[in-house]
């Protein structure tokens, strides 16, 4: 497989705020009783290129419906930035920036994504970016922290390394999480990795969370609120619910003897489910109240209206394993799948939530979205290729700023994105962390993955707390807001990164022998994968001034205000 490679990016704006020199960018606009969907087709693969063409064509078509003119194209530099962001979770490193400008090939761009998603070089940063994400998703960024929790979050993280490190099918993936038995931590006897996705779901009051997490990850529908009352907006009604919630019940979670933070393991299994009356396994029912406060029943039946075999015994029908294959198999799922990785590539799905595909929510571009599900299913749910597809096309190619074309195409306005320009987004806090990292050379002797990922943890736990609500809500301030200012500013993370001790990337900058513009350069480059403008060179130059031609502390200067402006902290 190919290798690596990337240039330029927009100008600074100068701006003095207490009178320290700041350098900000210059940000531009820049159902279900019984499902009704077009089923995804199973016609055999078509090639990358062909898909890519077909994406493009949905796109423009949009455009020229409502009449857009797109952005040019992004720079190299910024493109390569985003890609190695987003596929990666980290901004590229100097030599992968430069590499990727100085490369005359034609079909760089295909070369370097391949390389991203392929190369031996990238496969531990590949997993580690998407078990992140995945790891967030399915039991939040707190989810093992709570004392009270059975949930593994190294167990979790294992399990997705290696699911996205081996390449296993997403279907597969998602199937064994659905399905998991065993334990939850690394090192024991019957450990695995996928229980800790319900672990913790399944021990609450009638299995709520993991009906209503598992059809809103795994399908994108949202139901939740259909636990009490039928749906006010939607055909997903209060039977529909609870046919849902059947299938979860034989599923139960047990604490072993010694807690889990303890180095103890819980235990996921299925057992028998005899029904809420107890009296007959066969026919193992489930109550509940209506509104009006009568009681109705309901069986494990799927959201296509599919039924399964009544019986409460394992022996007979493992309720999971049904619901498991019926759920990869619909259309929701590819739907599902394919929706919210484009909203992390684009910073929007094709609905909004990326998470609710229900009919009351109709996709911006219906026609792509069956297109990339069904192109998906029939690549066998390869999640490269995915990647591959969206990272190739012309959306994702496109410039942060709008034009007066396209000014108003800004989802932040209300309006549905049409994708004529690279919508602005913050990192997410991992990706800062590793881009620290990366900017400033600091990833480069690091510990065991288990060590960083200790370290990481512990960064991170300033900024996220759990509120403990029954759909396990979360909350950030990693969002602009005072922590995060703090941090930035005065954080021990930056003060390491921007440290003049031997071996820091300042020290070997000022040991190096080049000269003070070179030095300059390369900071720009290894933060915003760009040269400085002949204003911003000016600017240093006032640092070194400032400094008394100290040029250890003025590049200290530099590399704190490079880390602290918006064009580094965001995805642009």
């Amino acid at each position: 497989m190919p290798r690596k490679r990337t240039s330029s990016t927009p100008p600074l704006n100068l701006v003095k705020l207490t009178g320290i020199v700041f350098l900000l960018f210059a940000s531009t606009s820049g159902s279900i009783g019984t499902a009704q969907t077009t089923p995804v087709s199973f016609t055999g693969p078509s090639s990358s290129n062909s898909v890519i063409l077909q994406i493009n064509s949905h796109i423009e078509q949009g455009w020229k419906d409502f009449e857009i003119t797109p952005s040019t194209k992004a720079a190299d530099g910024q493109w390569c930035r985003r890609v190695f962001l987003d596929v990666i979770g980290r901004i590229p490193t100097i030599a992968e920036v430069e590499n990727f400008i100085q490369d005359k090939a034609p079909d760089k761009k295909k070369q370097l994504v391949e390389s991203l998603l392929y190369d031996d070089e990238y496969t531990e940063e590949f997993a580690r970016n998407w078990t992140t994400l995945w790891t967030n998703l399915l039991i939040g960024r707190t989810g093992g922290t709570e004392n009270n929790s059975m949930i593994s979050r190294p167990g979790m993280q294992k399990f997705l390394r290696d699911s996205f490190a081996r390449e296993k099918p997403f279907n597969k993936m998602c199937y064994e999480l659905v399905t998991a038995t065993g334990t939850t931590t690394p090192g024991d006897e019957n450990f695995n990795g996928a229980t800790n996705f319900l672990i913790d779901k399944v021990n609450d009051e009638e299995a709520a969370l993991a009906t209503s997490s598992t059809t809103r990850i795994f399908l994108g529908l949202q139901v939740q609120c259909t636990q009490c009352h039928n749906h006010p907006f939607n055909d997903w009604k209060q039977q529909k619910y609870w046919e849902t919630n059947a299938f979860f019940r034989q599923a139960k979670a047990f604490r072993g003897q010694m807690a889990v933070e303890d180095g103890g393991a819980a235990q996921l299994t299925d057992q028998d489910f005899s029904g809420e009356t107890g009296r007959n396994k066969n026919e193992a029912e489930i109550f509940y109240e209506k509104r009006n406060g009568l009681v109705s029943v309901a069986y494990p039946v799927f959201v296509d209206g599919t039924e399964i075999e009544r019986s409460g015994y394992v022996n007979v029908v493992n309720r999971r394993e049904e619901f498991a294959k019926l759920m990869t198999a619909s259309p929701y799922f590819s739907k599902a799948m394919v929706n919210r990785t484009w909203a992390h590539f684009l910073g929007y799905g094709f609905t909004s939530p990326a998470d609710d595909l229900g009919p009351h929510n109709s996709p911006s571009n219906p026609a792509l979205l069956e297109l990339l599900a069904s192109e998906f299913a029939n690549v066998e749910f390869d999640f490269r290729q995915l990647v591959l597809w969206i990272t190739l096309s012309k959306p994702y190619q496109l410039s942060s700023r709008s034009n007066q074309s396209n000014a108003t195409d800004d989802p932040l306005l209300g309006r549905t994105p049409r994708f004529s320009h690279f919508y602005l987004r913050q990192m997410q806090a991992e990706q800062l962390y590793e881009s620290l990292l990366s900017a400033t050379q600091a990833g480069e002797s690091r510990g065991s993955y288990e060590e960083q990922e200790r370290i990481k943890s512990r960064w991170l736990q300033q900024f996220n707390r759990a509120f403990g609500t029954d759909e396990g809500q979360e909350s950030t301030t990693f969002n602009g807001t005072i922590p995060q200012v703090l941090m930035m500013f005065n954080g021990d993370m930056v003060r390491q990164a921007i440290s003049s001790t031997q071996g820091s990337l300042i020290d070997k900058l000022t040991s190096s022998g080049n000269t003070y513009d070179r030095n300059v350069d390369h900071l720009f480059m290894a933060t915003l994968a760009r040269k400085p403008s002949g204003k911003e060179k000016s600017m240093a130059s006032a640092f070194l001034n400032a400094q008394n031609n100290n040029r250890k502390e003025a590049l200290k200067d530099v590399s704190w205000v490079l880390l602290n402006t918006n064009e580094f902290i965001f995805n642009h």
